[in-house]
């Protein structure tokens, strides 16, 4: 009987025996080569919210022998152990068939794997290495690099507005007007120019016009002479240029400026100002009264910054310096002889058909009564003669603040 029982066990043991290496997981072959290794497992004591969000380092091939192909294996069936509890996280091999792969965040390095030939972004210490400043391959900085000139100024015509042109050093006058200029550019930092300004607002300042009013007396004719339009050629300099940033997409030319240039300017001097004439117990007023002192030498100094947007447009902040001379000796063409012989002419209440007086003097100007304002502009001799009793010379300087923009062909 001992000899058959011991038959029986042996042949039930050896179906368990198979069931046991089925049920055992396939360990893949390791791949031939000295610097093949295998993937690390992640680490129980790290949560899996951590896992899940990164990935080893990407490792650069090797030119090691053909790794032999791995075996699928039978899918394991986790089993509890003597205390009840199941493993917190399971190991899949990169080579598995099927394997769920892990999202990657928005700015985790990535790996050139289309052949771009754009270096492969880590966050390595060691290839995240200070260069010049700055971090290589970090995707979280963004290395800006000046670029060349892409357009040049040398051969190109220039043309400029400047909508408002406002006197800034206005103390016996104020000017506000508007300018318009031609510049071309022999070289990139060299040009000539052509400009002109028309001065749509020129009157004696408030502290002048209060010494009048209240004193009856003003600053010489030739300190207070107003600048009507002028028109001056030159040239302009750029001794300085360059580029930055604008928007952080976008690069702006700048350039500072320096302009020079001569030419003629038309002058005027308040004769009397704005009045109210009362008339038969009717009141009017009077407008200010203005008298042309001539045309004179006009100098242009000036400089600025112009901010060029592409090739075609630009903006311009400048200050110029008009000079100009400024010696009143004669007033609306007459002279000081004239305005004599035109007031004796009035206090005798004699025409001035028959008077003896210069070319030049316009008796127009001081005949007549307005049929507006009833205003007897006889009365107005008096105050010219005395802008030209004594005559004053003068060098005057208007400067003024220039803003505008201009269109490069």
């Amino acid at each position: 009987m001992r000899p058959f029982r011991s038959i029986a066990l042996l042949v039930a043991a050896v179906p368990a025996l198979a069931f046991a290496q089925g049920a055992a997981p396939a360990q893949p072959p390791a791949a031939p080569g000295p610097d093949a290794t295998a993937p690390a497992s992640p680490s129980p004591a790290e949560p899996p919210e951590r896992q899940r969000t990164e990935r080893a380092a990407p490792a650069v091939p090797q030119s090691t022998p053909e790794a032999a192909p791995a075996r699928p294996s039978a899918p394991a069936t986790p089993e509890e152990d003597d205390t009840g509890s199941t493993p917190s996280s399971q190991s899949t091999s990169p080579s598995e068939p099927g394997a769920p792969a892990a999202t990657a965040p928005a700015d985790a390095p990535v790996l050139d794997s289309l052949g771009s030939g754009e270096a492969p972004r880590t966050t390595d210490a060691q290839q995240q290495r200070l260069v010049n400043g700055a971090p290589l391959y970090n995707p979280n900085v963004n290395v800006h690099i000046v670029q060349k000139k892409r357009f040049a100024d040398e051969g190109k015509h220039e043309l400029v507005l400047y909508p408002a042109a406002v006197q800034v050093n206005g103390k016996f006058t104020n000017h506000v007007g508007s300018a318009l200029s031609y510049v071309y550019h022999l070289q990139e930092n060299f040009a000539l120019q052509v400009g002109g300004q028309y001065n749509w607002y020129s009157d004696e300042s408030d502290f002048n016009l209060e010494l009048i009013d209240k004193v009856r007396e003003q600053a010489q004719a030739a300190s207070s002479l107003l600048l009507q339009w002028g028109a001056y050629a030159g040239v302009e300099v750029t001794p300085l240029y360059g580029k930055f940033a604008f928007f952080n997409n976008s690069l702006a030319q700048f350039s500072v400026v320096l302009s020079g240039g001569a030419g003629i300017g038309k002058t005027r001097h308040l004769i009397r100002p704005e009045v109210a004439n009362e008339v038969e117990g009717q009141t009017y007023q009077v407008p200010a009264r203005f008298g042309d002192t001539g045309n004179k030498f006009l100098g242009e100094v000036g400089g600025g910054f112009r901010l060029q947007f592409g090739e075609s447009y630009a903006i311009r902040l400048e200050v110029r310096d008009l000079i100009y001379t400024a010696r009143v000796d004669k007033v609306d063409g007459c002279s000081l002889a004239d305005f004599e012989a035109l007031e004796a002419a009035r206090a005798a209440n004699q025409p001035f058909d028959g008077l003896n007086l210069s070319g030049s003097c316009k008796v127009s100007k001081f005949d007549g009564v307005d049929p507006k304002t009833k205003k007897n502009y006889r009365e107005d001799i008096i105050l010219g003669r005395d802008l030209v009793a004594e005559p004053s010379s003068d060098v005057l300087n208007n400067v003024s603040f220039y803003a505008g923009f201009s269109v490069l062909f």
